[in-house]
């Protein structure tokens, strides 16, 4: 006995498909702790270059309280290790970046 079809073409077959993952795009993004990115394609100028700015910032914030957090759990030896003060740099990399972010939407 054949299967009965689920979408009468293929157009609609291939929107459910890319309806099926945004919807997985999302589910990840939301299981894994960074948050959504926000819809603001369609806000002109300025407005969508502060939304985008604001995102950047609480993505580099989440980051380096994620890195901060992981650096102090780790054992002193780790920390004064080449493998610690590496981590420690890239750290600071991103602590200059925030910085370098706040000045520019200041």
């Amino acid at each position: 006995m054949p299967t009965a079809r689920r979408y009468v073409n293929g157009a609609e077959r291939q929107a459910a498909y890319r309806r099926r993952q945004a919807e997985a795009r999302t589910r990840a993004l939301t299981t894994s702790g960074v948050p959504a990115l926000p819809g603001v394609a369609t806000i002109p100028g300025h407005p969508r270059w502060e939304a985008l700015t604001r995102q950047a910032d609480l993505l580099l914030r989440t980051t380096r309280e994620e890195m901060q957090a992981y650096y102090d759990q780790r054992s002193e030896s780790w920390q004064e290790s080449e493998r610690g003060a590496a981590f420690l740099e890239r750290l600071q990399a991103i602590e200059e970046a925030q910085v370098a972010l706040e000045e520019l939407a200041g």
